[in-house]
């Protein structure tokens, strides 16, 4: 056995385990942006998971204006700490500029993400069963709907048929190729 045998394994478990835990304070995040329904199951379960973490920081950081200061900062913290992990997990000592220079690039890398699959999946529910009531669905419609109805009052239905979702994967993916490479170049990823 050698002596990085186990270091891939527990990187992929750091690393999934905070981006989870990132993701779904994020989603709280979004979703009470939007507005969406908070007595729905996937919003409660959102807010169980979450609440061990956030109502301390609460204390400290409040929100001003509808915008949950403690969940970015909560946000923040969580990417530094994994970034912090994942380097000294690969033998590299964790340097505070590097995280300060990381965490915004890791964290919008994953809004764009959290959009484009929420957006996919959107899409393929509407194809599978568009009239069909869903928790999930609802959810999806709240995060994206902000995203989409801007494209759809340039882009109505044509025949039917619905293309703004399509037009915001587009639109999303040509953002993230624009803003992400120069956020890769300030600070680029894990150095061994």
């Amino acid at each position: 056995m050698t002596p990085g045998y186990l270091t891939h394994p527990l990187a992929f478990l750091v690393d999934t385990l905070f981006s989870l835990y990132i993701m779904a304070v994020m989603l709280r995040f979004l979703l009470q942006w939007v507005r969406a329904d908070f007595y729905n199951p996937l919003s409660q379960f959102l807010v169980r998971i979450t609440q061990p973490l956030l109502h301390p920081l609460r204390r400290l950081v409040p929100g001003w204006g509808g915008f949950d200061f403690s969940a970015v900062l909560l946000m923040i913290i969580l990417q530094m700490i994994s970034l912090a992990l994942l380097m000294m997990i690969a033998g590299v000592t964790p340097r505070i500029e590097y995280l300060v220079l990381r965490t915004p690039a890791e964290l919008i890398g994953l809004l764009f993400n959290v959009y484009l699959v929420a957006i996919i999946v959107r899409a393929i529910l509407s194809w599978v069963n568009p009239h069909d009531y869903n928790p999930a669905t609802t959810i999806l419609l709240s995060l994206t709907e902000p995203v989409i109805r801007p494209i759809r009052s340039i882009l109505p239905p044509l025949g039917g048929i619905d293309l703004s979702p399509l037009a915001a994967i587009i639109a999303i993916q040509v953002a993230k190729m624009l803003v992400m490479p120069p956020l890769d170049h300030i600070a680029p990823g894990l150095m061994m």
